[in-house]
């Protein structure tokens, strides 16, 4: 029977790509089996690679300060990335990195059944629905077989560009919101999207 533990153990252990071979810690995510938000960022970073954990580094302080604003509590959400070793140099994750984490995610999203997931920037949102640019959709829903996915800028975007914290903070609001309303039928795995 597969589990989230089982997951990371495997992560930990993670042969499948070149990342392996640069990494200090992999960085399967965290959080709660019944989370109704799954947050998708990109990769980890220094601090994440350091750490073995999602999302501790300068852009995690921002998501928490952010979570906090919206009444999210981080304890309460599930948290990965795309992939979960960290790229050399913070780079983009390359598309053979992204297709070898791509069963991880898929078993995680499978366990969590996540009411909505929220994808933080441009390349998790490529990666899992095939999206272009997050600046010109941050802020929207968007529904695929019968799974809600919410969208907004990465927290490290904020790092260079402050004005970015004010839209991170309204949509995530905006996400507090909506996992509030009514639930409705049905989640679906990432299987089609990819």
């Amino acid at each position: 029977m597969d589990s989230l533990e089982k997951i990371a153990a495997e992560v930990m252990g993670c042969p499948l790509c070149k990342l392996a071979r640069t990494r200090k810690n992999a960085v399967p995510g965290e959080g709660q089996l019944a989370a109704k938000i799954l947050f998708i960022g990109e990769a980890p970073g220094r601090s994440e690679d350091e750490k073995g954990r999602p999302f501790v580094g300068a852009a995690g302080k921002i998501l928490d300060d952010m979570l906090a604003k919206a009444g999210i509590e981080r304890s309460q959400v599930f948290i990965t990335n795309v992939v979960k070793c960290r790229p050399p140099n913070n780079r983009v994750p390359e598309d053979d990195e992204v297709a070898a984490c791509h069963p991880y995610l898929e078993r995680q999203l499978a366990l969590v059944r996540p009411r909505i997931i929220c994808i933080l920037g441009r390349t998790a949102y490529s990666s899992i629905l095939g999206g272009g640019s997050i600046t010109a959709n941050r802020g929207k829903i968007i529904e695929k077989a019968g799974q809600k996915y919410f969208l907004t800028i990465h927290p490290a975007a904020a790092i260079y560009n402050r004005s970015m914290l004010g839209l991170l903070e309204a949509d995530l609001k905006k996400l507090a919101k909506e996992v509030k309303k009514p639930e409705g039928k049905g989640k679906a795995s990432l299987e089609d999207f990819m």
